[in-house]
């Protein structure tokens, strides 16, 4: 009771003060100073920290005759419990001027001056939008990464900007910070896979297994000890005998339970690339959620109900109707020399029977150098010399050791059949790569568990079963149907009823369907750039963070 009564004091004796603070015209007059050197050559700085927000500060504290916005301390201490525990996310504390919070939070009691209240109410709006901008649109800028992104977002217009000031005035800024995070489940998944993860750094990782000779079923190995505490550090073994040197049954089933979680072939033998997976250290799975939880702010908000998803390195494509998957098939994409790339786009029609004119970086790299080694490579493949204007050419009439060092000044077309690189149906969407999905007259290489194959397109393994789908009319397009057109082999495009947003993404954590992570291999090597970007200092990106203003 005593607590209860002690507490009523000091929130009213806070409240008291933050009411006077606001009242007082000497604290406004501080705000206003500072809020006129934000945007200068100078700038302005509080506390050894720099104030970031050059454009949304001055339109906030002009909107409000620069009274001070933090006059009640509940929506102060969720702000900075939320910061304090922001590396739940994968993010810096110190990005958002934590230290300089606590050390004003220490100097503004009953005796602060105008100027300790000003930097302080600053100080926190200003952390207020630094937070926001990283959990909405992320602290790193994929545009810096890729210029062909093409996926962009802003924190909104300045009014909606403004408007999460509410927020702190209702006290409800706890709210509105965790509104601020993507909403789709896998963001919340990959949340608690780092704490986990986390927990298992605190409690020290784990040693590295030394290199050696594969490990089978029923062998004896010293380094098996070793294994069985690696594999119980990070919960796929269960068994309390950690000393046994002997590969028993119930460790290769946790060896075949890692293998699945990373990506790797189940096949329960201790090989190269298992070792090596096993090997990654504990700090560096971490970044691996947080390179993919910077991911998700890049992307995962607005998104369609409707929607085709390629999973780059997972080599997976499905089909998400009213927010959930409702088809899903294997995937081959780019070699790494060849990369699949990250874009947006639309499905908007499909061809049968499709031709396949040989891109320029193929026909360059490949094709010309396989004619100039085998006269009769184009007759194999099914192939045709044409003009620009499409006129057939005799490719005896073409001088093939001219290229391709010399321009070509022709185009080399594929005809249908079972053969054609693009098989038998292709999904054609807008892009300046030159990127599709397509049939595949590679089918055996769908069985290996890594399947970087392509020139950059992606090949899938059930195409009929998704043109199906993307017409959705049983009637007309049923299964039979489907078949009777490709099997005339005529050449004969067919446009969706609705067109569907396609995203091609480059994802190395996924989630299995028990809900246990999956750590996938980086082919492309795509995630370190995102790691060195987050241990950078806080800087906005050069491009517009709030639409409608440069």
């Amino acid at each position: 009771m005593l607590q209860s009564r002690l507490f009523l004091l000091v929130f009213l004796f806070f409240q008291a003060t933050g009411l006077l603070a606001a009242q007082d015209p000497a604290v406004r007059n501080e705000i206003s100073a500072r809020v006129e050197r934000i945007g200068t050559t100078a700038g302005l700085e509080i506390q050894g920290a720099a104030i970031s927000s050059v454009i949304v500060i001055p339109a906030l504290y002009q909107e409000r005759d620069y009274s001070p916005l933090w006059t009640n301390q509940h929506p102060i201490r969720q702000l900075l419990d939320a910061i304090r525990s922001i590396g739940a996310d994968g993010l810096d504390p110190t990005d958002y001027h934590l230290a300089a919070l606590e050390q004003l939070q220490q100097q503004t009691g009953s005796k602060a001056s105008p100027a300790q209240l000003a930097d302080f109410d600053i100080l926190l709006t200003d952390s207020l939008v630094r937070l926001g901008y990283h959990l909405m649109i992320g602290k790193v800028d994929p545009v810096a990464l890729d210029q062909n992104w093409n996926m962009d977002k802003t924190v909104g217009d300045l009014d909606a900007v403004l408007a999460m000031a509410n927020a702190v005035t209702n006290g409800s800024v706890d709210q509105l910070i965790d509104s601020l995070r993507p909403q789709a489940p896998i963001y919340a998944q990959m949340k608690t896979a780092l704490a986990r993860y986390q927990r298992m750094a605190a409690a020290g990782g784990w040693q590295s297994l030394a290199e050696g000779p594969a490990i089978k079923s029923d062998m004896s190995d010293p380094r098996v000890p070793a294994l069985r505490e690696r594999l119980a550090a990070s919960g796929e073994f269960t068994g309390a005998d950690r000393q046994s040197s002997i590969y028993d049954e119930s460790l290769e089933q946790a060896v075949r339970l890692f293998q699945r979680r990373h990506g790797l072939e189940d096949d329960g033998i201790i090989g190269k690339d298992t070792l090596q997976a096993l090997n990654v250290p504990v700090e560096q799975r971490i970044d691996q959620l947080r390179v993919n939880l910077e991911r998700a702010r890049w992307i995962l908000r607005d998104l369609p109900d409707d929607y085709v998803l390629v999973d780059i390195a997972g080599f997976h494509v499905s089909l998400v109707r009213d927010s959930n998957v409702v088809w899903e098939t294997r995937a081959q994409v780019g070699k790494p020399y060849r990369t699949t790339p990250v874009f947006r786009s639309e499905i908007t029609y499909m061809d049968m029977n499709p031709t396949w004119t040989v891109p320029p970086t193929i026909l360059r790299k490949d094709v010309l150098p396989a004619i100039k080694r085998d006269p009769e490579y184009l007759q194999k493949k099914n192939m045709r010399v044409l003009d620009k204007q499409g006129n057939t050419i005799d490719p005896a009439s073409v001088d093939w050791s001219l290229y391709p060092a010399a321009g070509f000044p022709y185009l080399i077309r594929q005809d249908p059949g079972p053969a054609n690189a693009l098989g038998r149906i292709k999904f054609m969407f807008p892009n300046k790569h030159l990127v599709y999905l397509h049939d595949t007259p590679s089918k055996s290489l769908f069985d290996r568990t890594e399947r970087a194959f392509s020139s950059g397109c992606i090949r899938i393994d059930k195409p009929y079963e998704f043109a199906e789908l993307l017409l959705d009319d049983p009637q007309q397009w049923g299964p039979d149907e489907i078949l009777k057109a490709i099997d005339n082999k005529k050449t004969r495009s067919v446009s969706l009823p609705q067109p569907i947003t396609v995203l091609l993404l480059y994802w190395t954590v996924d989630f299995d369907a028990d809900g246990n992570v999956v750590f996938k291999q980086d082919i492309y090597e795509r995630d370190a750039p995102i790691v060195a970007g987050l241990q950078k200092p806080f800087r906005f990106r050069d491009r517009p963070v709030v639409s409608g203003v440069e």
